[in-house]
């Protein structure tokens, strides 16, 4: 299949954003905002944007068990930043209360580079993109603490881990929807290929 249909999980965070990267790497992407739309997609993204938030509105809108089950099922997901947290099946420094839909074998820190004023920008070497690194934006970013035997770590910055795959699903800490530079999506464009 050349070209895969991609949702992006549209309750919360940088949809727009993510739409118009994935077209540009090669993929029909579309809003998925109901548990029934979810059939009709190959892979799926979960934006950036606020974990807490999104988990709430996950159980009001009846997502959060079709998403696991999404996720269980071995579908393509891409995570970045409160997508890496949603992926995660341990977080540190979050609510009693957050429910994540797991995928990743890895305990993540929320907010762990700082609040939104110490955003910042760094080239990230990413394993298996080619043509040098990515520009890496991180706005209240997230890393990995520790990641479990079956975790590859695709990436790190000052000793962190912010790029991670496990089978199916892909997270990064950062932000590459926010950049001109597709690659990462294209690298989970590809993911998805192999998949359908």
């Amino acid at each position: 299949m050349n070209t895969p249909t991609i949702g992006v999980l549209a309750l919360q965070g940088d949809v727009r954003e993510h739409l118009k990267a994935l077209a540009d790497a090669g993929a029909q992407a579309r809003p998925v905002r109901r548990a029934e739309e979810l059939a009709a997609i190959d892979g799926l993204v979960i934006p950036g944007g606020e974990s807490t938030t999104m988990s709430k509105l996950a159980v009001v809108f009846g997502m959060l068990e079709p998403l696991r089950a999404f996720v269980r099922a071995g579908k393509p997901v891409y995570g970045t930043c409160a997508g890496m947290i949603m992926v995660a099946d341990k977080l540190l420094d979050a609510r009693d209360d957050q429910e994540t839909f797991g995928g990743i074998d890895m305990i993540v820190r929320r907010n762990a580079f700082g609040r939104q004023n110490e955003s910042f920008e760094a080239a990230i070497d990413v394993a298996g993109i080619p043509g040098g690194p990515v520009e890496g934006v991180f706005i209240r970013a997230p890393w990995v603490e520790s990641v479990g035997g079956e975790v590859e770590v695709l990436a790190t910055y000052d000793g962190h881990t912010v790029a991670v795959r496990q089978g199916n699903v892909l997270a990064t800490s950062f932000h590459p929807e926010l950049t001109g530079d597709h690659r990462v999506h294209a690298l989970f464009v590809d993911m998805v290929r192999h998949t359908v």
